[in-house]
C-alpha cells in the first residue's frame, strides 16, 4: 500500500524556507520529517517560483518524492474552489497510482477553510488519516469524534459542511440561538464568537452595520444566549415621532400632557428583567439621550409627569447603521452616552465583504421561498442556474442580505420556467444607487487631516472591477477587456490581493496562506 501525504503550502512554510528554519521548519516539513511517505503531494496558491524554491528546500529534509500542484484561488476561503481543487488532486493521484493508497491529510497549513475541506473529505469520500503539527507540540494524529457515512452524504452534506467550518474556526457547533445567521465566512464566525462571549454577561452591546446586515438577528441571538431569555422589546428609534419619543421610551402619567388620557408604561419599564433593543439609536434627540444616560447609570426611569422614579433591571443592546463615534465627533450624539452603550462593540460586515456566504444564504432563501410558495396555484419548485448564481455572487449588494432576499423573491415570482436563469436574475436586480455625495466626495476629500490615497484608488478600482465582472457574467477575460486591461491576470491578481487584504484586517486573522 502506498502512503501519500497531501497538504497545502501555507505562509508559515514559505517563511520557514526563507529563514532556513531559524524559527522552526514549518508544518509541511515537520510532518514529512516524522514519517516515511512514499510521496508528498502539495497544493499551492503561491507563485510558481515560490513553489519551486519550496520544493527544492523541502527535498533536503524529506526522502519522499515531492509533487506540487499550482492552484489559483480567487480567495483563500472560497470553499467551493478549495473543495474542487482537493478532489481534483486526490482523484488524479488515484488514477495515477491506483486505489491501493493510504492518504494522510495535513490540517495545519493554509486557512481554516482548507482545514475544513480536509476534515470533510477524510470523514466521507476518502477516509484519510488527519495530522496536525506545531512548533511546540510536534506532530500528532487528529481524532474526530464522529463519522459520516457516504450513503447519507447527500442528505447531510450541507449541515456537515457548515459544522466543519465552525469547528475549524473555533466556533461551537451547538449554537442554536445563532442558527438564523446563515454564514460560512471567517469574518462572520468571528462576529458570532464575540457575540457568544459577551452574551453571558449583562453588559450593554453596540452593534454597528449597514442596513440589512442582520443587526436585530444578532441582538435576538445574544438575548436568547443570555440569562435574560424572557422579554425582548425591539424599538426602531428612527420611526418614533420626536414629540412622542420620551413617552414611548419612559412612559407617562395620566394628564401629564395634552392627549395623555391614561397612564402609559414605557418600553424601558416594560423590558424589566429582559432586553431592550434600540435600533438606529443614533436618531435619538439630544434631550432624550440625556435621560437615557441616567437610566443606564442609575437603573431607573422617570415617566413624563411622574414625581418619583422606578427601578428597572434590563440589558440594552443598541444598533446603528452609522459609525456612532463619528456622530460623537460632529456633536450629534453625546460622548458620555456613547461610552455607556459601547461597552461591547460588534461590527457586522456588509455582504460584499463576505461574498463566500452568498451561496449559503441563496440556498437558504431559495428553500424558504419554495416552501412558502408550494400552495400557490401553478407554482413550480425552482432552482437557479450556475450563470444566475455567478451574477448573485458577484453583485455588490448595497442593501445587503435583505436586498438579496427580495431579489430572489422577485426572480422566483417573475421567472416562467423551473430554472431561474441569468436573465431572470438581471431583471430582478434593482438599479444601483448613485450617491452624488459619494461621487463628489472622491474629488473633494478634505486634506486637513490627510487620508490614504492608495485606499481611495483601490476603492475606485474595486467598484469598476465588480461592475465589469457582473457585466461579463464573471468571465474575467471579458471583464479585463471591458476595463482596458492587458490581460485577465491583472484582474485576478487584484482580486486575490483585495481578498487577502480584507482578511488580514479582521480580528483573529492568522497568517496561514498566500496572504
Amino acid at each position: 500500500m502506498k502512503h501519500i501525504l497531501i497538504s497545502w503550502i501555507g505562509l508559515t512554510d514559505i517563511r520557514s524556507m526563507q529563514n532556513n528554519g531559524a524559527d522552526g521548519i514549518g508544518p509541511v516539513a515537520q510532518v514529512c520529517a516524522c514519517d516515511t511517505y512514499g510521496e508528498t503531494i502539495l497544493l499551492s496558491n503561491y507563485h510558481t517560483k515560490e513553489n519551486a524554491s519550496f520544493v527544492k528546500w523541502l527535498q533536503q529534509r524529506s526522502a519522499s518524492k515531492i509533487e506540487v500542484h499550482q492552484i489559483n484561488l480567487t480567495s483563500p476561503t472560497n470553499y467551493e474552489e478549495i473543495y474542487r481543487a482537493a478532489i481534483s488532486v486526490i482523484e488524479s493521484t488515484i488514477e495515477r497510482l491506483g486505489k491501493n493508497i493510504k492518504f494522510t491529510f495535513n490540517l495545519s497549513p493554509g486557512t481554516s477553510a482548507m482545514a475544513a475541506v480536509w476534515l470533510l473529505l477524510s470523514k466521507t469520500k476518502y477516509r484519510a488519516t488527519l495530522v496536525e503539527s506545531s512548533k511546540d507540540h510536534g506532530v500528532k494524529k487528529v481524532e474526530i469524534p464522529f463519522a459520516i457515512s457516504v450513503d447519507f452524504l447527500p442528505h447531510l452534506y450541507e449541515q456537515t459542511e457548515r459544522n466543519l467550518k465552525r469547528l475549524a474556526a473555533g466556533v461551537p457547533i451547538d449554537a442554536p440561538e445563532f442558527k438564523d445567521i446563515i454564514h460560512s465566512s471567517q469574518i462572520m464566525q468571528q462576529a458570532i464568537l464575540r457575540a457568544q462571549r459577551v452574551a453571558i454577561h449583562s453588559l450593554p452591546v453596540l452593534i454597528e452595520g449597514e442596513s440589512g446586515t442582520g443587526k436585530e438577528l444578532f441582538a435576538r441571538a445574544i438575548h436568547k444566549t443570555s440569562n435574560r431569555k424572557g422579554k425582548f422589546i425591539s424599538i426602531n428609534c428612527g420611526a418614533i415621532p420626536k414629540e412622542l419619543v420620551e413617552s414611548e421610551l419612559f412612559g407617562h402619567e395620566k394628564g401629564s400632557f395634552t392627549g395623555a388620557t391614561e397612564k402609559r408604561t414605557g418600553h424601558f419599564e416594560a423590558a424589566h428583567g429582559g432586553t431592550i433593543f434600540l435600533d438606529e439609536v443614533g436618531e435619538l434627540p439630544k434631550d432624550i439621550q440625556v435621560k437615557m444616560l441616567r437610566t443606564i447609570q442609575e437603573h431607573e426611569v422617570k415617566p413624563v409627569g411622574a414625581t418619583t422614579s422606578k427601578t428597572v433591571d434590563l440589558r440594552i443592546i443598541a444598533a446603528t447603521n452609522r459609525t456612532l463615534i463619528d456622530d460623537v465627533g460632529d456633536g450629534s450624539f453625546r460622548e458620555d452616552l456613547f461610552y455607556r452603550l459601547a461597552v461591547a462593540v460588534i461590527k457586522l460586515p456588509p455582504l460584499r465583504k463576505r461574498s463566500e456566504d452568498i451561496r449559503l444564504i441563496t440556498e437558504y432563501f431559495l428553500d424558504q421561498i419554495n416552501k412558502d410558495s408550494k400552495n400557490v396555484p401553478g407554482y413550480k419548485q425552482k432552482t437557479i442556474s450556475i450563470e444566475g448564481r455567478n451574477i448573485l455572487e458577484n453583485h455588490p449588494w448595497p442593501g445587503n442580505v435583505r436586498e438579496l432576499q427580495n431579489t430572489l423573491t422577485r426572480a422566483m415570482v417573475w421567472s416562467e420556467g423551473e430554472t431561474i436563469d441569468k436573465e431572470d436574475i438581471r431583471e430582478a436586480l434593482l438599479p444601483m444607487p448613485v450617491s452624488s455625495h459619494k461621487v463628489n466626495g472622491i474629488m473633494e476629500r478634505s486634506l486637513d487631516e490627510g487620508f490614504d490615497i492608495r485606499e481611495l484608488i483601490e476603492e475606485v478600482r474595486g467598484h469598476y472591477y465588480k461592475r465589469a465582472l457582473i457585466k461579463s457574467n464573471n468571465n474575467r477575460s471579458k471583464a479585463a477587456k471591458l476595463l482596458g486591461l492587458p490581460n485577465y491576470q491583472t484582474l485576478t491578481t487584484w482580486l486575490m490581493k483585495n481578498s487577502c487584504g480584507t482578511m488580514q484586517k479582521e480580528p483573529g486573522y492568522k497568517n496561514s496562506t498566500r496572504c
